[in-house]
């Protein structure tokens, strides 16, 4: 969100004001969970303090630096001390020994290798230093306590820093509060190349976007996404042997929409901002890319190890098909009789009755033995997967359960929250309510009990964000974004209770920070287009430089009917990516369907996979270890490479081998290899590449594409 008119001005109908200078200090000793950890409390006017009449009719912001784990520094800006009612991420603390000095002159704060720095009685301002090195700071003006009087009529707005708008004689509710935003900015050393904010969909590279971070069910081809996160990572490239990459990841802790302004409002520096009277974010300082994402990642709950099977071949019935028991078994055979290794069969929304979702019921008229079916399908060595959701259509039976008991969200009215986009009087489960989390848990085991192995969660992002009444009291803003965090966790919580041996699996859309626990998550809703295929690919990087660690897609995308060209490219990406998921719209998406080349094709790569696994699962393990992703960004794998700051056709699957997916129908592929000797997998060749890299311009047929083994 954009508060500045130009450099020097603000807009009209904003009043900002900002700390002009620090002014004194103090240190608090803070308990919590058995560790102590002290807070450097700073506080800071907004205007120069020269005389005692100075300290009059002035705001002020407090300042407190923390650290929860070594090299991260936490800031939180406060304006009035409220409670905002947002839910809070679940943040993993550790024990540091944070040296805090201050003198009349200035304020630091050392967390690790990571510093910061806050002069007094002088122009405010916060320098943040990793090993004596400036990486980033907040320059003067650059904080600010913001009241937004726009929209609202002359003389109607109560603006709580006058005593006309404080003490008005005015009928009660015919005078507003102004609204109120927090802001930081944080400055970008030149070059600075910035990554991030989850499954984003815009170019690679975040400079010069505008992102709020919001769920929302747009598609790929949107500005929207199903997993914003409020991070992200700013890495300045480096030059091997010449030049060091400077780097550091911000995680502002809001759960509530926080705005971002990427090289835009101000073109060198990134600015956030959130409604309400405070603002907390944590700076992330580490000698790489890959080194502060994993630290981002343990902060946030670290990443879970999905079950070695879950690594294979899924086969979805796709979304609006029409299929029966007969279908399934029809394709699931067909895989078989077609020597293409099958590992998952995943029946979605249609398993249950129209206009009646979700009952979690299955459609007898289609599905008249469940549990047969499913033992027959376990029988062929498949495991089984269901759709499900958290919204709950009024011709459903639950309904009226749901309604009576207190399960759903709620209007101020004392009303069910209701609409007819998906399901007729759709309503949305409750997850801030314990009962209604057992109850939707309970329908969930039922399932279990049946057969079923895991689950896909969708849906989790069409969520009320005005007039809602959640059983927690909380704000509805911050409910909305955490939403996917309290269905995931509700649904992965009894896969964990009910699963024995690590075999509990989430196969998500929706997520928020900490998501990464649950742990698979697919980008969804694309195109059965080329340009598509590369729009989902972007965004998979995003969300793989924000946390994430496994990643899927629907190959062959979803909307529309695919051509067997797509079909083909898009099957040697999906199974060399962490995991692998037929699934469409309006199409079946086996390949026979398609053409017999499709089957050739279905069959070499998912036995490539195959061949594959020990890699694979050995890099899936080191990946959770180190909180890093197993598809990962080139800058990631390769930071002292200027020339993969900004490549998003390609990726690493793991540490050795580099992919790059053919998006072209007539087979043409442009990619980058970099120092190295790298062996081709599928025909062989080697290559040995020198310092300076290799640009590579090839045309592959099929069967094949470029998919490289690091072997130096």
């Amino acid at each position: 969100m954009k508060f500045s008119d130009g450099y020097w001005l603000g807009k009209d109908n904003y009043i900002i004001n900002s700390p002009i200078e620090a002014y004194d200090t103090s240190v608090r000793t803070v308990e919590e969970s058995g560790q102590k950890s002290k807070t450097l409390v700073v506080n800071s006017s907004y205007q120069q303090l020269k005389t005692r009449s100075d300290m009059l009719d002035v705001g002020n912001s407090t300042i407190s630096l923390f650290s929860p784990a070594p090299d991260i520094i936490g800031v939180e800006l406060k304006h009035f001390d409220q409670d905002d009612r947002n839910p809070l991420y679940d943040l993993v603390q550790s024990t540091v020994n944070a040296e805090i000095n201050t003198s009349d002159q200035f304020a630091n704060y050392k967390s690790g290798d990571l510093e910061v720095n806050i002069p007094l009685h002088d122009k405010f301002r916060m320098d943040f230093k990793y090993k004596g090195n400036r990486i980033t700071g907040s320059e003067l003006k650059a904080q600010a306590s913001i009241d937004d009087l726009s929209g609202q009529e002359l003389g109607q707005v109560m603006h709580p820093n006058t005593v006309v708008g404080a003490q008005a004689l005015l009928r009660d509710g015919s005078v507003r509060w102004a609204d109120h935003f927090m802001r930081e900015q944080l400055s970008l050393l030149p070059g600075t190349k910035v990554y991030g904010f989850g499954e984003t969909f815009g170019p690679f590279e975040k400079n010069g976007q505008s992102i709020d971070i919001i769920n929302r069910d747009g598609g790929t081809g949107s500005n929207q996404s199903y997993k914003s996160i409020p991070f992200y990572l700013a890495v300045q490239p480096g030059v091997k042997g010449q030049k060091k990459n400077k780097c550091y990841g911000v995680f502002v802790n809001e759960s509530q929409p926080t705005s971002f302004e990427v090289a835009t409002e101000v073109v060198d520096r990134v600015s956030f901002s959130t409604r309400g009277e405070s603002l907390e974010y944590y700076i992330i300082a580490g000698d790489s890319p890959k080194d502060i994402i994993g630290k981002y990642n343990k902060l946030t709950g670290g990443s879970t190890l999905p079950p070695e099977w879950t690594f294979g071949l899924w086969l979805s019935t796709s979304f609006t098909t029409d299929y029966s028991e007969k279908t399934v078994m029809k394709f699931i055979d067909g895989m078989a009789e077609r020597d293409i290794p099958l590992s998952v069969f995943h029946f979605d929304c249609f398993w249950m009755k129209g206009f009646e979702w979700s009952n979690f019921e299955w459609d007898k008229a289609q599905f008249p033995d469940p549990s047969g079916m499913i033992k027959r399908i376990h029988d062929k060595g498949l495991k089984v997967c269901v759709w499900i959701n958290p919204y709950v259509s009024q011709k459903s039976r639950l309904f009226k359960i749901g309604k009576e008991n207190g399960y759903f969200i709620k209007k101020s009215d004392g009303n069910v929250w209701q609409w007819d986009l998906w399901q007729p009087g759709n309503a949305v489960i409750d997850f801030t309510n314990l009962e209604a989390v057992s109850w939707y848990q309970g329908l969930l085991k039922h399932l279990l009990d049946m057969g079923v192995d895991c689950f896909k969660t969708d849906f989790g992002e069409r969520i009320p964000l005005h007039d809602a009444i959640y059983s927690n009291g909380g704000n509805p803003e911050g409910e909305h974004n955490f939403y996917a965090h309290r269905y995931n966790k509700a649904v992965f919580d009894l896969l964990k209770q009910e699963k024995d041996n690590g075999e509990a699996v989430v196969f998500a859309r929706s997520a928020t920070v900490g998501g990464q626990q649950y742990p698979v998550h697919w980008g969804g809703d694309n195109l059965s287009q080329f340009h598509s295929m590369a729009d989902t690919l972007r965004g998979g990087l995003s969300l793989m430089s924000s946390g994430f660690t496994f990643w899927s897609h629907d190959i062959g995308g979803f909307e529309e009917n695919a051509s067997a060209a797509i079909y083909k490219r898009w099957t040697q990406f999906g199974l060399l990516s962490s995991h692998s998921r037929y699934h469409g719209n309006i199409q079946y998406r086996v390949p026979w369907l398609f053409d017999e080349e499709a089957v050739e094709v279905t069959r070499k790569f998912s036995k490539l996979k195959q061949e594959l696994m020990p890699y694979i699962y050995s890099e899936a393990k080191e990946s959770v270890k180190e909180g890093i992703p197993l598809m990962r960004p080139m800058y990631l794998e390769f930071s002292d490479d200027a020339n993969c700051s900004g490549l998003d056709r390609q990726y690493m699957f793991g540490s050795k081998i580099l992919v790059a997916p053919v998006m072209t129908e007539e087979g043409e592929v442009d990619y980058y290899l970099p120092e190295g000797k790298w062996r081709h997998i599928i025909d062989k060749r080697e290559m040995t590449v020198g310092n300076h890299g290799q640009w590579m311009a090839e045309t592959y047929d099929f069967l094949s594409l470029p998919v490289w083994e690091k072997i130096q």
